[in-house]
C-alpha cells in the first residue's frame, strides 16, 4: 500500500483523503493567532504549536487535520488593558477577531467538518487565556444538535503543565518545535529605548529550553491521542447541514445571552 506523504486536508488527494478517513474519522482543528512574544520569538508562536501538535497528533494516531485558523478573540476583554500593560503604545502586530466573528466561522467550520464525513472533532488551540470557552460553548451547541462530540481544549488544558505566555513554557515548546524561530540573545533588547521594550516576554524567559519543550510536548501529544482513541467511533450525520441548520444553531446560541467570555467592550 501506498504511503501517504502528508496528514493534512490541504496536502491530500481525494483518494488519499478518504483512506485516511475510513481508518480514523477524526479531523484535527488547529486555532493560533499572531501577537507579540517578545523579541526573542515568532509572532506566531501560538499557530506554529497548534499545527504541530494536530500534524503529530493525526501521524501518530489517525485521522486528518483541517485547515489552521488564523485569528483567536482578542482586543477585547481583559486582553485588552493586558495589552497596554505588556506592549504599551507599540504596534502589537497580533490578528484578532471580535468573539462573535469568530464563533460564527467557528460553528461553519463544524458544519463543514461534519458534512465532509468525520465523526468527531479535536480543536486545539495555542492560544489561551478564556477565549476557549467560547468556542465549548458553540462545540456544545454544535453537538447537542448534531451528535458530533466535539473536544476543545488549549495546549496547556491537555494536562501536564501550567501554561504562560512567552515564558520559559512556551518559549521552551517552541524551541523543540522550530529552534530557528527562537533567538534568546534578544532578550536585552526589551530594555532598549525604542524597541518595544517588553513586548509581552514573560519574566522567565530566559529559563527555556528545547529539552523542557520536548517533555511538555510530548505529554500534550500523548494526552490529544489518548481522547481521538476514544473519539474514532463517533457520530456520522444522515444528512448534510444546510444554512438554515446552521442558522438556527447559531441562533440558539445567541439566546443564551451576553456568553462572550472575552467580552464585547
Amino acid at each position: 500500500m501506498r504511503v501517504l506523504s502528508s496528514v493534512r486536508w490541504s496536502d491530500l488527494r481525494p483518494d488519499d483523503f478518504l483512506e485516511r478517513q475510513r481508518a480514523c474519522p477524526i479531523v484535527y482543528m488547529p486555532i493560533g493567532l499572531c501577537e507579540p512574544h517578545g523579541h526573542v520569538a515568532a509572532l506566531g508562536l501560538d499557530t506554529l504549536k497548534a499545527d504541530y501538535y494536530c500534524e503529530e497528533a493525526a501521524g501518530r494516531f489517525g485521522g486528518i487535520v483541517a485547515p489552521t485558523q488564523g485569528y483567536h478573540i482578542h482586543e477585547c476583554g481583559f486582553h485588552k488593558p493586558w495589552l497596554d500593560e505588556v506592549v504599551g503604545d507599540t504596534n502589537p502586530l497580533l490578528a484578532g477577531m471580535p468573539p462573535q466573528v469568530v464563533c460564527y466561522h467557528f460553528l461553519y467550520q463544524l458544519r463543514a467538518y461534519a458534512n465532509a464525513g468525520f465523526h468527531a472533532v479535536i480543536v486545539v488551540s495555542g492560544h489561551a487565556g478564556g477565549s476557549q470557552k467560547d468556542l465549548r460553548r458553540v462545540a456544545k451547541a454544535f453537538t447537542k444538535s448534531t451528535g458530533i462530540p466535539v473536544v476543545v481544549k488549549t495546549d496547556p488544558e491537555w494536562g501536564g503543565y501550567e501554561g504562560d505566555h512567552a515564558g520559559a513554557y512556551e518559549i521552551s515548546q517552541l524551541q523543540a518545535i522550530h529552534p530557528e524561530a527562537v533567538d534568546l540573545s534578544l532578550l536585552e533588547r526589551m530594555n532598549d529605548e525604542g524597541s518595544g521594550g517588553r513586548l509581552a516576554l514573560g519574566l522567565d524567559a530566559a529559563e527555556a529550553s528545547p529539552a523542557k519543550g520536548q517533555q511538555i510536548n510530548e505529554t500534550i501529544i500523548a494526552a490529544i491521542g489518548a481522547v481521538a482513541e476514544n473519539l474514532k467511533e463517533g457520530t456520522l450525520i444522515k444528512e448534510p447541514i444546510n444554512y438554515q441548520q446552521a442558522e438556527e444553531i447559531w441562533s440558539k446560541i445567541l439566546a443564551q445571552g451576553e456568553w462572550w467570555s472575552m467580552g464585547l467592550k
